[in-house]
């Protein structure tokens, strides 16, 4: 069985099945459809299903065309979970957000597993690529197939392998990426090796599902300490007034030693804000405490009302209230030239705005509406800008032109480092 299913794979015969068309399963599907598999995509969302069928895409940074050639290459998108039966490889991306008590929540794996469960046959293989706790696959994956009476490594393959994309990134894609993989047994592992070999131009194996689970929970834990750390000083350097970005470029010249981490108003995106609460929740069960991680989650989570402290002290300094004061905040993707609003610190800053009565709107050429506060992006025209009694650069966008930005604000609250010189209109954030 292993070796048909690999010879499948090489040849190209092997129908893929992707999971989730989000910002993950997108960028794959396009990767194996590129170098011609045929490739079916499940997805629940009905509208979502039809705009990518009509070659119309969703993300900004993948066109159209994009979609068009995939399509022309036999790609198909659909919320028919039964034709899983029809597929080689079942890869799942999916999200896998937190609970409001910041536990676990594997409720879109759960459900994607009950609508293909009795659809699976033997000679697939799954691969979960979606980032969650070490033994997520192992203990909640394999016991399904188990029940289904497969033989895990003999006629039915299971891997572990993480996602690894980075919205916007021009320099890194989904080809040149390497693909960490784990296998439930070594024979999972050489399939799972075939079929990511064929796409990805390195794949690194480690021997087990467990530890590719926490391989990508080190690297986004890492970013989130850091990142913490590079906060943490920013808020002491303030206070001495010391401009932080002064002092990362200076340190950024040792050759050795040490990487640049960068402050900001706080943890956004899909993983890095996430992922170490997983870790500290699974660690629990160890009897064991994430002291470390969670100090730094603390301090990312804090960013955000740090920031609307600073703006109200750059309020008082021209005798204004944050109460009833007009605020644009700039950018409200959590990171700049994407259209990603997950976990967004500028949805916090929104909210802390709106909670201390500020009247606030948002640009941001990337995302047009922001449900959760009924807010539509509004037409940037520079030289009305003075009409607001602040400008927050909350998102870093290039399309932003920060001179005229800073001729007509009357207030600027620079959370980006945007102005490395001192300016009387801004505020460093």
């Amino acid at each position: 069985m292993k070796e048909k299913l690999i010879e499948k794979i090489k040849n190209h015969s092997a129908i893929i099945g992707i999971i989730g068309l989000g910002y993950v399963g997108i960028p794959l599907m396009l990767r194996f459809s590129e170098v011609g598999y045929r490739v079916i995509g499940f997805d629940i969302d009905e509208s979502k299903i039809e705009k990518i069928n009509s070659g119309l895409s969703y993300i900004k940074h993948f066109s159209d065309q994009q979609i068009k050639i995939a399509i022309r290459n036999g790609f198909l998108a659909t919320k028919d979970f039964e034709r899983v039966n029809n597929v080689d490889i079942i890869i799942l991306c999916l999200p896998t957000p937190l609970s409001k008590t910041r536990e676990p929540d594997l409720s879109y794996i759960f459900d994607s597993l009950d609508l293909i469960k009795d659809h699976i046959r033997d000679g697939q293989l799954i691969s979960l690529e979606s980032t969650t706790y070490p033994g997520t696959t192992n203990e909640v994956i394999s016991p399904i197939l188990k029940q289904r009476g497969f033989s895990i490594g003999k006629d039915f393959f299971l891997v572990y392998s993480p996602e690894r994309e980075d919205p916007g990134n021009l320099n890194y894609n989904t080809k040149t990426t390497p693909k960490v993989l784990g296998g439930f047994t070594s024979d999972c592992c050489d399939v799972g090796e075939s079929l990511y070999s064929e796409v990805i131009e390195k794949v690194v194996r480690v021997s087990s599902t467990q530890c590719a689970e926490m391989t990508k929970l080190l690297e986004n834990i890492y970013r989130s300490v850091n990142i913490g750390l590079v906060n943490e000083m920013k808020v002491i350097a303030d206070k001495m007034e010391i401009d932080i970005h002064e002092v990362i470029s200076a340190a950024s010249t040792k050759p050795f030693g040490f990487t640049p981490f960068y402050p900001g108003p706080g943890l956004g995106g899909h993983c890095i804000p996430i992922d170490p609460f997983y870790l500290s929740w699974k660690a629990k069960e160890f009897g064991l405490e994430t002291k470390f991680i969670e100090l730094a989650g603390s301090i990312n989570i804090n960013m955000p009302s740090w920031v609307v402290n600073k703006l109200i002290d750059g309020l008082n300094e021209v005798s204004k209230s944050i109460k009833g004061s007009k605020v644009l905040i700039l950018g409200a993707a959590y990171k700049k030239n994407i259209d990603d609003l997950r976990e967004s610190p500028s949805l916090a800053l929104m909210k802390l705005l709106k909670d201390k009565s500020a009247v606030i709107s948002y640009h941001d050429p990337y995302i047009s509406h922001i449900k959760e506060f009924n807010l539509t992006s509004i037409d940037l025209e520079y030289e009305n800008i003075d009409s607001y009694d602040a400008v927050l650069i909350s998102t870093d966008h290039d399309c932003f032109d920060y001179k005229k930005i800073l001729k007509f604000a009357r207030l600027i609250i620079d959370t980006r480092g945007i102005y490395k010189e001192n300016h009387v209109n801004v505020v460093k954030a």
